[in-house]
């Protein structure tokens, strides 16, 4: 039986020569192997770029990364057991290697065969001194440097300089504080991407095969390139949505895909004034005071009786609060031109109102009335010398005045169920349905209030063009749509313990609304989760969100120069989950390829990357900032990575692993093949173009609505520039 001495003995390759902080340099024997190692049980190179090697110490073996290996030329050699006395001395080359200290394996009793059990832990406590020895792991030691830690239960990979051990990973870890998978297009990221979540849901399966129970897994991939519509075949409750819907066919292979469907009035001011880009000082103002009105019923819903009704409670509650405030801050005497042109909107607002609500007929025009003498009461005008124009204004309003108009309105909201008090908790961002048909106009109606019409004209125009673009409205048109449905579809079904994944394709949606639509769906599903906290205890609903391309959606900005800019509002939102995410069980996946243009705030808040092959040198300064210094060897590996290859560190990962992932099948990877040109060149592969079929589809000449032809003036109105 070999002694513990003897086995350190014949595993040992070299000595300490120098100690740092974050540098050990080691001086190898003459004896030591060359490039196999034959003496730790099975053949293994030896020595390797980032390989591991072990130094004995009080608490077990400090366990150490080679950074590089070189060779110094020595006066004379030395060899164990020899002397050289009286010969010249000649210079004679001797090795050296510098590594990375990285954590400590300890021996934790036996396995049922007798070998002993060890534990790696992350952190070094004691750090060798010069002469210290200098061990190969054997390969129980290796695969404990890899597979130790707990809750590893999904199988990533395996790890070429560990033995081929196996990587596996703690979702919890690797989902709960947010992932990064960065890499340059052909080095394998999107099929990680996909690989892992993959993965993740059949490890959660394999666990629950006995209780025969469904997964409650939550992915949602936004997928601006439509390359992942087939990647999750074959999975359970997997719904695909896009800009075009398309029925299953069977026999042709050819599944479901549903009508991508983001309501208008989803959007909160924030993501209006991005699109619409509203200024500042007079036009975010208005369109957030239009927001607030119009969702609480400053226009009709074209629904039910029941809805129509609520909507006008909120109206004129909402008229009420206003008065109020402006009487009490003194608004009505003050700036009582500007009020008196309120109370004329109103009344105009009203009237229209008397075709909708006959019933109510005589409460209506009683307020009209009212609102109409108040006004009369305080009226001028007067006629300018030079211009000859008819300038209208307002004395000040007395508090009388504004208490004729309140009391039939409160008369008319007592029949119909009572105040609604929307400052409460109604806002311009709550999402109450509103007619998007009448935003602009009423947007306009404010502007003439206000005084400010030749202010609002660009607004008006953006919202208009917006409303009547085909494209935006096949995404928008969804009045039959309510919130709880929405999230149902896109979330999860409610009460059930089953998950989803939902894959949504962006790859059709409009340039000019791509990044707006991509942050109210991740807005949306983040304050859907913090709701769902708040609503139950304290608990969290573990969901993914995945980016893909995230660099075109969680761009770098200035917020002196972008602040309103559709992409710098759509980083801000990711910006947020990065932050809050975590709390309300929101985990973020980015992939991209080109990480030095991501937004800072993002990328600092991801705890765990796993980086395939990066080339540009601004990427790569990018990444060696993210990580420790003392991984900067390993990292230099990265220009030179082969495809599959990537590496695992951070926060996932108790030690930063060389992972070659697990295979994925041809009909489970992402469409994101390099093009076969010599192939399709040679006619191996056979491509042919029906150009009439592609352009009647890009003008939409083969999908109009409720069979109406499309007249070419509305197609030249759909491409007219916002």
């Amino acid at each position: 039986m070999i002694t513990p001495l003897a086995q350190a003995d014949s595993v040992r390759i070299g000595s300490v020569d120098f100690v740092s902080p974050d540098e050990v340099k080691v001086l190898l024997d003459i004896e030591a192997p060359n490039d196999v190692a034959l003496n730790t049980g099975i053949p293994r190179p030896f020595p390797r770029i980032n390989s591991y090697i072990l130094i004995p110490s009080e608490s077990g073996f400090l366990v150490a990364q080679i950074e590089w290996i070189t060779i110094e030329r020595s006066q004379y050699p030395k060899r164990k057991g020899m002397q050289d006395f009286g010969v010249i001395d000649l210079p004679y080359p001797l090795r050296k290697m510098s590594l990375n200290p990285l954590g400590v394996l300890r021996e934790n009793g036996k396995v049922p065969k007798g070998e002993p059990k060890y534990s790696f832990s992350r952190g070094v406590e004691l750090y060798p001194t010069v002469g210290d020895p200098v061990l190969l792991p054997s390969q129980t030691q290796l695969k404990a440097i890899v597979e130790s830690s707990g809750n590893r239960r999904v199988n990533i990979g395996i790890s070429p300089l560990a033995g081929n051990a196996v990587v596996s990973i703690d979702p919890d870890r690797l989902f709960g504080r947010h992932l990064a998978i960065l890499g340059n297009t052909g080095s394998g990221k999107s099929c990680s991407v996909a690989g892992v979540i993959r993965w993740s849901i059949e490890a959660a399966k394999q666990e629950r095969q006995n209780t025969k129970s469904p997964i409650n897994t939550r992915f949602i991939i936004l997928d601006p390139n439509g390359e992942y519509s087939h990647a999750f075949s074959g999975l359970d409750k997997v719904r695909l949505f896009a800009v075009e819907a398309v029925e299953p066919n069977e026999e042709q292979g050819i599944k479901q895909v549903e009508q991508l469907k983001i309501p208008l009035w989803f959007w909160n001011s924030a993501e209006w004034s991005a699109f619409t880009q509203a200024t500042a000082k007079t036009q975010r103002p208005i369109l957030r005071r239009a927001l607030r009105d119009i969702r609480m019923g400053a226009t009709v819903v074209n629904t039910g009786e029941e809805t129509q009704l609520l909507a006008l409670r909120r109206y004129l509650s909402y008229q009420i609060v206003k008065m109020r405030r402006d009487m009490a801050n003194n608004s009505i005497k003050e700036d009582a031109t500007k009020f008196g042109y309120y109370l004329k909107t109103l009344s105009s607002d009203l009237s229209n109102r008397l075709a909708v609500f006959p019933k109510y007929n005589k409460e209506i025009k009683a307020i009209i009335i009212a609102v109409n003498d108040s006004c009369q009461n305080r009226y001028k005008s007067f006629v300018e010398r030079k211009s000859g124009e008819t300038v209208e204004y307002y004395t000040p309003f007395e508090n009388n005045d504004i208490q004729t108009v309140v009391g039939p309105i409160e008369t008319l909201i007592s029949k119909i169920g009572g105040i609604i008090y929307q400052e409460e908790g109604v806002s311009e961002d709550t999402p109450l349905h509103f007619n998007v048909n009448e935003f602009a106009d009423y947007i306009q109606m404010l502007g003439i209030e206000e005084n400010t019409s030749q202010f609002i004209d660009f607004l008006v125009m953006r919202i208009r063009a917006l409303i009547s673009d085909r494209r935006i409205r096949e995404i928008s048109d969804a009045d039959d749509m309510t919130l709880n449905k929405w999230l149902e579809d896109y979330i999860c079904k409610s009460n059930s313990s089953e998950g989803s994944v939902t894959v949504i394709d962006l790859s059709l949606v409009p340039a000019e609304v791509v990044h707006i639509i991509t942050a109210v769906i991740a807005r949306m599903v983040l304050e859907a989760l913090q709701r769902y906290r708040k609503l139950n205890g304290g608990q969290t609903l573990p969901t993914t969100l995945v980016m893909e391309e995230a660099h075109t959606f969680i761009k770098r900005y200035q917020n002196d120069s972008e602040e309103s800019s559709a992409s710098s509002m759509c980083t801000r939102v990711f910006e947020k989950i990065a932050r809050e995410g975590r709390k309300f069980g929101l985990g973020l996946v980015l992939s991209s390829q080109r990480p030095s243009e991501l937004s800072p705030t993002v990328l600092s808040q991801c705890n765990t990357f796993l980086l395939h092959r990066i080339s540009n040198d601004r990427d790569q300064d990018l990444v060696h900032k993210l990580v420790p210094d003392n991984l900067r060897g390993l990292l230099r590996e990265l220009p030179s990575l082969p495809s599959r290859n990537a590496i695992l560190l951070g926060w996932a990962s108790e030690l930063p692993v060389m992972v070659q992932m697990n295979y994925l099948k041809e009909e489970h990877r992402p469409q994101s093949n390099d093009p076969d040109y010599w192939d399709i060149w040679t006619g191996k592969k056979v491509r042919t173009a029906d150009w009439k079929a592609i352009a009647d589809d890009w003008q939409q000449l083969n999908r109009n609505t409720e069979g109406i032809e499309t007249s070419a003036d509305e197609d030249e109105a759909d491409d007219l520039p916002f």
